[in-house]
């Protein structure tokens, strides 16, 4: 990589670390290496004075908030374990991190996101989280959408489908933005 992987402005994204999504098996790495690698990230973002934003997803007992769309696969009513939907300790979440929380795969549509971003200058996003071709790969799209930069941290996102997970950092970051490892991130960052 380059030393103009990461603009000056960027915020690193998380997407979904929180009880629920973690405690499902994901591949190619497992979710606790995701973890403990987007917490390396968050650590160096926060200790350069970036943007650490952390994106949970959730929805109301009765699926009321669900988005209403047809599928092929059920939605609705769901009963979630007590604590699903919360943000990982292991985070180290700060006072001055930004907390998203979203009711559909991407960051951007229907919340503040876009916002918190703009007025803070950000131009590029980091992604990381799970699930690869889901969370990430939709919020991915939209910040492409919207302008920004689009970095992906190929090894701190996993999905419970490897094939997906591979379609997503092969075929369709490219087409994004650029992807890079943990490691070759966090180099840029010190050279910010």
């Amino acid at each position: 990589m380059t030393d103009t992987l990461l603009d000056p402005n960027t915020a690193l994204v998380l997407i979904d670390l929180q009880r629920g999504v973690v405690a499902a098996p994901t591949q190619p790495y497992p979710a606790n290496e995701v973890v403990r690698r987007g917490t390396e990230l968050a650590k160096a973002f926060r200790d350069k004075g970036l943007p650490v934003v952390l994106v949970r997803v959730t929805f109301a007992p009765d699926g009321s908030d669900m988005p209403p769309g047809r599928t092929m696969q059920p939605t609705g009513a769901f009963t979630p374990p007590p604590g699903w939907d919360e943000l990982l300790d292991e985070l180290d979440i700060q006072p001055t991190d930004i907390r998203i929380t979203k009711r559909q795969w991407g960051a951007f549509h229907g919340t503040d996101l876009d916002l918190h971003l703009r007025r803070r200058g950000i131009t590029a996003i980091v992604l990381g989280g799970i699930a690869t071709s889901i969370g990430v790969e939709s919020t991915a799209r939209s910040a492409h959408e919207h302008g920004y930069h689009v970095i992906v941290a190929t090894d701190a996102a996993a999905d419970r489908d490897p094939a997906a997970h591979t379609h997503s950092v092969e075929k369709i970051f490219p087409r994004l933005g650029v992807t890079a490892t943990t490691e070759e991130i966090l180099d840029a960052v010190t050279k910010l």
